[in-house]
């Protein structure tokens, strides 16, 4: 398994576009608005109704509840019932896109992507300059709930695809699959099927007040259970409706399914968002018995821990022996580091995300006459310091006369060393953007990589200064 740079270009949404209607269990009218953002930027939810106007990242590790919808939680700052909007994102084939909420969840809309599917579309989809990776899947990775028995593994494939089976043991709705095999299909296949629940969750809910911006428009109800006439009394003042009557097919009136199987879909359609958390694209098969939110997002988390550590380990491929992108005399013009503080020689790429350097370490370096003379090693701060050099070329190359500014150290964490570096190794660094850079300040992952290895990783911030 291991993360590959396809030949298919990021893509994000051409112009903003914005939806309005109510939050499902809030009940608060909300405005969505679409927004265009950079390449490896990905998916974020912003709150623009409160000071500061917050971003949270699409990220499984901010995902704190997932009891009635998928919640993400960063900073005390929550986005609630998440899945839907992302489903819709990733099924349109898009990777970066910023999504502004003056309230803490999204629109419900009808209980489906399709909404969401129309706007995106009508903003419009355009590529940007830099190549998608994808995680490829060459092993089986599975996760078990052994409370609920639910299930979710992925499995090799040419491309992704998802299969949902449901089993709810129940008369009115019984055993069903879906499955989708080319993401393309979402459109047609997946994106109208809405949310549903059971009668006896419906009346838990009402008694608690959980879906305040609900109504027979925006979720299927199977009728699982015998409706006294004070049940059903009830569900007319709380769903605002003349009448409220049962169907042959077992779901409360006022809805027709869009297909005989809408339940599994809908299970699928929740899938494909809740791993959109993963903020990697899979190249595998993903098959879930009984898929539910908490399932599918620890697996998730699990899937994105063995992605980051694939990622770690994956070594930049250049060849060495071609011409460079940079030579040692071009970095000089661009940093003001030199000699014996130059700590990197050559930079092999240079994109708005990310870059490439590499460092020959000799025994004539300075540092080695007493670090250690009898043991030669380089200085894990100075390797750090050479990862912070090569993110230096990354913000500068952001402005037209970097021989007028400074790099500055803000901030390193998670700072870790694997393999020591000695005379002789050829050290590969790679700086990539965590977010964009915005006035001058540049947040990074930073790695370092000799003789095939990590040998050390850091979270850098750093921020350029003109000269005065």
């Amino acid at each position: 398994m291991g993360i590959v740079n396809t030949q298919i270009k990021q893509k994000t949404i051409k112009e903003e576009i914005s939806l309005k209607g109510v939050g499902l269990h809030t009940g608060k009218d909300v405005t969505l608005t679409f927004k265009p953002s950079t390449a490896n930027s990905g998916f974020a939810f912003k709150r623009v109704d409160l000071e500061g106007e917050p971003l949270i990242e699409a990220d499984a590790n901010y995902v704190t509840n997932t009891q009635r919808g998928t919640c993400l939680e960063k900073n005390g700052v929550v986005i609630q019932t998440s899945e839907h909007v992302l489903a819709a994102l990733v099924g349109l084939d898009v990777d970066n896109v910023i999504i502004e909420l003056n309230a803490s969840e999204p629109p419900i809309m009808d209980g489906s992507s399709k909404f969401f599917v129309e706007a995106i579309e009508k903003a419009g989809v355009v590529e940007l300059d830099v190549y998608r990776e994808e995680f490829v899947i060459t092993d089986i990775v599975s996760y078990t709930d052994e409370e609920s028995g639910s299930e979710i593994l992925v499995m090799p494939s040419k491309e992704y695809q998802i299969t949902t089976m449901v089993d709810f043991g129940t008369k009115v709705l019984g055993t069903q699959n879906a499955t989708l095999n080319h993401v393309s299909d979402f459109k047609k296949d997946i994106a109208d099927s809405r949310t549903f629940s059971f009668l006896h969750e419906i009346e838990m809910l009402l008694e608690h007040g959980l879906i305040k911006g609900g109504d027979l428009n925006n979720a299927i109800v199977y009728v699982d259970k015998a409706l006294s006439p004070e049940t059903m009394e009830k569900l007319r003042v709380a769903f605002n409706k003349d009448s409220i009557a049962v169907k042959p097919n077992g779901i409360l009136d006022n809805l027709t399914l869009h297909h005989p199987n809408e339940a599994a879909r809908h299970k699928l359609l929740d899938v494909l968002g809740d791993l959109a958390l993963i903020r990697t694209r899979i190249r595998g098969k993903v098959i879930a018995n009984k898929p539910g939110h908490f399932v599918n997002t620890q697996f998730a988390k699990k899937l994105s821990k063995i992605i980051k550590n694939a990622r770690r380990n994956h070594v930049p491929s250049i060849n060495l022996n071609e011409a460079p992108l940079m030579d040692v005399n071009q970095i000089m013009a661009m940093l003001p580091h030199r000699q014996p503080f130059l700590l990197i020689d050559k930079v092999f790429e240079l994109s708005e995300n990310h870059v490439i350097a590499t460092k020959n370490v000799t025994m004539n370096e300075e540092f080695f006459k007493g670090h250690f003379p009898g043991a030669p090693v380089m200085p894990g701060v100075l390797i750090v310091e050479a990862m912070a050099q090569t993110g230096g070329i990354l913000v500068l190359n952001t402005v037209p006369d970097p021989e007028n500014y400074l790099t500055f150290f803000m901030k390193m964490d998670n700072v870790k060393f694997k393999q020591k570096v000695v005379p002789g190794d050829t050290l590969i660094f790679k700086c990539s953007l965590i977010t964009p850079i915005r006035r001058g300040i540049c947040h990074m992952q930073g790695y370092a990589y000799a003789n095939g290895k990590l040998c050390a990783e850091a979270e850098l911030m750093a921020q350029i200064s003109k000269v005065k």
